[in-house]
């Protein structure tokens, strides 16, 4: 099978465990897949690039919009000026808004929002409630961090032995350890990338 969105390769997992033959390729292909998926859980966001996607916003500030984290400078951003459902104004990266953090392309995270200049300002909630700015991006990051991919790693390792862990518990011998709910390891390597107050 292959590893769809994975935040490290099969060759990087096998490495770590020091293995060279192909036995447990599917095994470990499934680890790496259910790690990235849980590291998403843990973080409350994704660390690949999704397809050019249109996700409507609510705006709650005129000169702000707080968005999904986008990957690219490669963005469309509208507006319903009248609360009608339809996105008729399209707003000029550069004259209308700017993407923030102005130092993202150096720093390589994220776009977290869009910011309105020029004198232009975002309609605010309509009544009934509905979102007038729409904003179509290529949505999550560009490429995978480093203590991303580490992370990756060591949850692939352990969802892997996993499986000769009855009840969460590992024998040595004439001793046994149990497993961990949250690998302090892994937590600290993913704690810069989690969103406060979503999970």
């Amino acid at each position: 099978m292959a590893i769809t969105n994975g935040y490290c390769t099969l060759a990087e997992v096998k490495a770590a465990l020091r293995l060279t033959d192909s036995t447990d390729d599917t095994l470990l292909e499934n680890a790496i897949e259910g790690a990235s998926r849980r590291i998403d859980g843990y973080t409350g966001r994704w660390f690949y690039k999704s397809s050019s996607t249109a996700i409507k916003q609510y705006a709650v500030d005129p000169y702000k919009v707080a968005t999904t984290d986008i990957a690219t400078t490669t963005v469309v951003v509208k507006t319903d000026n009248n609360g009608d459902g339809t996105f008729e104004t399209t707003w000029t990266q550069g004259t209308d808004y700017q993407l923030e953090p102005l130092d993202a392309s150096l720093t390589g995270i994220p776009y977290r929002s869009i910011i309105a200049i020029g004198g232009k300002t975002f309609p605010l909630i309509s009544v009934p409630k509905q979102p007038l700015v729409e904003v179509t991006a290529y949505w999550g990051w560009n490429a995978v961090p480093d203590d991303v991919r580490e992370a990756a790693v060591l949850l692939s390792i352990r969802g892997f032995a996993r499986l000769n862990a009855a009840l969460g518990v590992v024998g040595f011998a004439d001793m046994a350890i149990q497993v961990r709910a949250v690998d302090p390891d892994v937590r600290d390597l993913l704690a810069p990338y989690r969103i406060i107050g979503f999970a």
